[in-house]
């Protein structure tokens, strides 16, 4: 390594350290950050809609941000180990069924929202993985993870948990392989597999020097997250006006267990709406102290933190409105399965 290069590598490096410092601090102070622009800063009442829907918005957009931020990054940099015809010799001879399982396991350990886990879902499908095998990863990352675990075996103990990791990573598994044998690659946005093709396809991804891995986190950093970052904004904005305004009262009302479509209607209010496991299992409980039905408002979560309105608009720049359609009507279908059992069983 030369001289120019290792000045490049130490700067790069430093960027990166630096990065990471100043990311950690912010991240970790986003929620007191968010009440003093809310409250102090703003003057606005603590208790309010307007409140409440400008907090949440102080305090999601910027963490769903930073996260994407982080993890374009790290996935830009892992993707220089791995070129497209790489991953398919190492996935090459497995069924891409054990591939689906696999995939929605690791989402289980991989605690994403549902807008965070896009960057990773790009990675997957330009590194070559089968696009249904990144669908159940996509589903699971968001839907089933070790947060909503520990929330849901803490609030409704450890038979709750267990049903919901299992059916939650059914819906994962089965939606993401019923999507494989759909064959919906050619509704992909081309320009994702052309970023694809450009992470070291023509070399060897192990020789790569580390001064190139790094640029290429910060370039996919510039070139995903400029590119939908109006989105997210806009997706939250939107999330945080319902998180705002729309009652409790009228949620538990219609969530009963008697009516049959009080499942479906939960799933409906649930997709606009936007949040993370920790952030929308306090709401179940208040729901379920309410009087709504198990099975109804743990359809309404899954579909909250699996199936949001950000989420849509952020794949829409990867994925054409057929694929996008699609996906949302197969992992609705599991997640209405999902209420209907919780509902008989509970």
């Amino acid at each position: 390594m030369n001289t120019s290069s290792s000045s490049r590598l130490a700067l790069r490096l430093l960027a990166a350290a630096a990065g990471l410092v100043a990311w950690w601090l912010l991240y970790r102070n986003l929620a007191a950050l968010a009440r003093w622009l809310t409250y102090s800063l703003a003057g606005l009442i603590h208790g309010t809609a307007l409140g409440a829907a400008v907090e949440f918005f102080a305090y999601e957009a910027p963490k769903v941000l930073l996260l994407l931020v982080l993890v374009v990054f790290g996935v830009g940099v892992i993707r220089t180990f791995f070129t497209p015809d790489r991953t398919r010799r190492l996935l090459a001879g497995r069924r891409e069924s054990a591939g689906n399982v696999l995939a929605a396991l690791l989402g289980v350990v991989t605690p994403f929202c549902s807008c965070s886990a896009v960057p990773l879902f790009i990675g997957f499908v330009t590194a070559g993985v089968p696009l249904g095998v990144t669908f159940s990863f996509l589903i699971s990352a968001p839907m089933v993870n070790e947060v909503a675990l520990v929330l849901l075996f803490g609030l409704f103990g450890w038979k709750v948990a267990m049903l919901y990791l299992g059916t939650g990573l059914a819906v994962a598994i089965v939606a993401g392989w019923t999507l494989g044998r759909l064959r919906l690659e050619k509704h992909v946005e081309p320009w994702v597999y052309e970023t694809g093709g450009s992470d070291g396809a023509g070399g060897s991804a192990g020789g790569l020097p580390w001064n190139e891995r790094l640029r290429a986190g910060f370039t996919a950093v510039r070139e995903i997250v400029g590119r939908v970052w109006p989105f997210v904004l806009i997706g939250i904005a939107v999330g945080a006006g319902i998180h705002g305004y729309v009652p409790e009262n009228f949620m538990a009302s219609i969530m009963g267990r008697e009516a049959w479509w009080s499942v479906p209607l939960a799933v409906l209010i649930g997709v606009p709406m936007y949040s993370n496991a920790a952030g929308i299992i306090p709401v179940v409980q208040a729901l379920l102290g309410k009087g709504a039905a198990l099975g109804t408002v743990l359809a309404f979560m899954m579909s909250v933190i699996g199936l949001s309105l950000p989420e849509a608009i952020i794949l829409r720049q990867v994925l054409k409105p057929r694929l996008i359609a699609t996906f949302f009507g197969v992992v609705a279908s599991g997640i209405l399965l999902v209420g209907y059992l919780f509902n008989l069983v509970f």
